[in-house]
């Protein structure tokens, strides 16, 4: 008995929640639904962080000595969002709002069968007010600093060179302002942007409160945002030719006493620097991407390797990519991040090169992809600078939905 009303509770439940489901409603606007399927076969010789298969940036020491080759298959950069058009609020001002996810919450347990079970990981989420050339964005969204991003199917979520060979920029919550300098039309438009956003840090080293997860991280403890600005530049030259740029400069400050510490420890303040600068074109079938920027400090923007501790240092990549007719198309990428070796050995950190090149081979035909890549990355730590190696092989698709 017992049995019975247990499922005919669930069964209760389920109902009830198609019938919540069919009477959605969106505020008189209209709710766009999109994404991506994204699947990778591929095989490795060395373990990677920030993971192995789709989010592999960078190998983990130390090296495989034999047997090391391995395969697997990945499915976590599948992504949904949701796209909510809203309401006029008045003649100038309309709202909008926007939701995205995908894979990358980890694994439901630790079994055999929970490398198939992937747990949901928020991405974006955030509103809009818009006002002809001004939109006024709160909720979490990429920082400035966050600029191009790489062709490849096997990292999307996380791109080729992301805190690993000169791309550094992160997601935070925050408010974002964005304004157009030209008018609608113009052969080359302006764009300006604005944020300050969630401070953050890994840990304050003295003895304060270190909870990275309540917001009692050393960069909330100096109680100043993350600040950020950037100007954006897009033009065509001719139907078929288009380029773009961009320029960005970031500031942030940590309390490295922490929230809570001892009187007898007094404040101390690192400030976090980074200047960016990023250029793209492309004509006739040929593409060209790439970004460099300089930083000190910015660990929690995913920059000098995604190491914390005052460290500067400068990183950059580029891809050249080229489409033979309206389906193939290969890519070639490089990116180099160099920590200072003096500033990473002071802080106590380990990683101070890392340089990663990647080839694509891409078939594309309406929304679906296939795509051979390879990937090959070497990374130098420590004092003496050893050497890690590594490699990855990889067939994907991507169908956007």
């Amino acid at each position: 008995m017992n049995t019975e009303i247990r499922i005919l509770a669930i069964l209760t439940l389920f109902v009830a929640g198609e019938v919540v489901a069919q009477n959605v409603k969106v505020n008189d606007g209209s709710l766009t639904i999109g994404g991506f399927v994204n699947s990778t076969l591929y095989v490795q010789d060395q373990a990677f962080s920030f993971g192995n298969g789709q989010n592999a940036e960078l190998p983990v020491p130390p090296q495989f000595a034999s047997g090391n080759w391995f395969f697997d298959a990945d499915l976590r950069n599948t992504r949904l969002w949701l796209n909510f058009s809203g309401p006029q609020l008045s003649e100038s001002w309309k709202v909008k709002a926007y939701l995205e996810g995908d894979f990358f919450g980890g694994y439901n347990g630790n079994s055999f069968v929970s490398a198939e079970q992937f747990i949901p990981r928020l991405r974006l989420a955030y509103a809009d007010l818009i006002d002809s050339s001004l939109t006024i964005r709160i909720g979490q969204a990429w920082a400035p600093l966050f600029g191009y991003v790489p062709v490849s199917l096997a990292h999307i979520a996380f791109p080729l060179g992301w805190a690993s060979a000169g791309f550094p920029g992160w997601r935070f919550p925050g408010l974002f302002i964005y304004y157009t300098l030209t008018e609608t039309g113009a052969p080359t438009t302006a764009q300006i942007q604005f944020a300050a956003m969630k401070p953050s840090w890994f840990t304050a080293p003295a003895a304060g409160n270190n909870d990275l997860n309540s917001g009692m991280t050393a960069g909330n403890a100096s109680l100043v945002p993350q600040l950020e600005a950037r100007l954006n530049l897009d033009g065509k030259i001719s139907p078929t030719s288009a380029w773009g740029g961009y320029i960005v400069a970031h500031f942030d400050r940590k309390d490295l006493a922490g929230v809570n510490h001892p009187d007898s420890i007094p404040s101390k303040y690192l400030n976090g620097y980074a200047a960016e600068i990023g250029a793209r074109y492309s004509t006739e079938g040929f593409s060209f991407a790439g970004n460099a920027y300089y930083g000190k400090a910015i660990g929690q923007q995913l920059g000098m390797l995604a190491q914390a501790g005052d460290i500067g240092g400068v990183g950059g990549w580029t891809q050249i990519g080229y489409n033979f007719d309206p389906h193939w198309g290969a890519y070639a990428f490089y990116g180099i991040d160099s920590p200072n070796k003096d500033d990473v050995v002071s802080a106590g950190a380990t990683r101070w090169q890392n340089q990663t090149a990647d080839g694509l081979i891409r078939y594309k035909t309406g929304p679906y992809a296939l795509g051979v890549e390879w990937l090959h990355a070497a990374l130098k730590t420590g004092p003496t600078g050893a050497t890690t190696t590594g490699n990855q092989i990889s067939f994907s698709l991507l169908y956007n939905l």
